[in-house]
């Protein structure tokens, strides 16, 4: 079994309200704080058969201009998705499933890219805008009980298991691989960097607060008796743990390091980007009307989010 990180943005952050703020309020913390970002989806290759974690960004999705103010930025195109994939030398013919943790276009953007792969997704997702007249999606129940102490599973093939973990999204899921001993945690957005796991806080990002706490209780949980690999899709912490095989220690976290950002270099087109599910708001497709004009109360017509979720493309 060999587990890769498909590498397609870097030189994000994401701001200490925004991935600490979920239950206490982003108010409590301090938004100077901002924490490394990244982009990348993972691949499974078990031998047999070539799997995907999610598919990163539709091709052609702009890069955002944050400012001091921004909440987020999730980074700038080291390349596409593909051939961020194709790099690691695979063809998508090869691929012949696909586990989707949630819906959001930063994790379901290429799903149509992959023509003989199977798209296994959690059965309370599958009604998403960002799946619609998508051909093989496997809807799963998840009918084989328990896994460890995560209530309901699902056995993918020997050693890969897709786990119910609702909150962020309703039909919110994690990937766990056991290999060699270990177990690899593949997940979207349970928590968007390592030190909000190690501080045990919840982003501002959910669709069922109380079920983001109990999943996160749970992760936890399941990281103090395991030895866990963890691999988060937006921050580099992700890729560095797979690479070195880190195990995860709730009681000894690693130190970290903060985002170096230059604000001073981009040039904004008109158009915004939402940071959580990569929706763009272009005035050309909505009779020139700017971004900034829009009603306060306006939000993301794909996940939901209020404007401040949005930055400059």
């Amino acid at each position: 079994m060999i587990i890769k990180a498909v590498k397609f943005r870097k030189d994000g952050f994401y701001t200490q309200p925004f991935v600490f703020g979920g239950e206490e309020g982003a108010d409590k913390f301090d938004p100077t704080v901002r924490y490394r970002g990244s982009l990348q989806n993972y691949l499974i290759d078990t031998g047999d058969e070539v799997i995907l974690v999610d598919t990163g960004l539709p091709a052609g999705t702009p890069e955002e201009v944050p400012d001091e103010k921004s909440p987020l930025f999730t980074g700038k195109d080291i390349c596409s998705y593909m051939e961020a994939f194709a790099a690691l030398g695979y063809a998508p013919g090869q691929v012949t499933k696909i586990l989707l943790t949630h819906k959001h276009g930063d994790h379901s953007g290429e799903l149509r890219s992959f023509p003989n792969a199977k798209i296994y997704v959690n059965a309370d997702e599958t009604s998403a805008a960002e799946l619609q007249g998508l051909s093989h999606i496997v809807p799963v129940s998840f009918t084989d009980g328990a896994y460890h102490n995560f209530p309901a599973s699902q056995k993918i093939v020997d050693g890969v298991y897709l786990i119910k973990a609702k909150g962020h999204t309703n039909g919110n899921s994690i990937v766990i691989v056991e290999n060699e001993g270990l177990f690899y945690m593949l997940h979207g957005d349970i928590t968007y960097v390592d030190e909000a796991l190690y501080e045990n806080k919840l982003s501002v990002v959910y669709e069922d607060l109380a079920a983001a706490r109990e999943t996160l209780d749970r992760v936890r949980e399941f990281v103090k008796n395991n030895p866990t690999v963890y691999c988060g899709t937006h921050t580099p912490q992700g890729y560095e743990n797979l690479e070195a095989g880190r195990v995860m220690d709730l009681d000894h976290p690693v130190p970290t390091e903060l985002a170096e950002v230059d604000f001073s270099e981009t040039k904004a087109s008109g158009k915004y980007v939402c940071s959580i599910c990569g929706y763009v708001y272009d005035p050309a497709e909505h009779d020139g009307i700017a971004f900034e004009d829009l009603p306060d109360d306006w939000r993301c017509p794909r996940c939901k989010q209020p404007k401040e979720k949005f930055n400059k493309a």
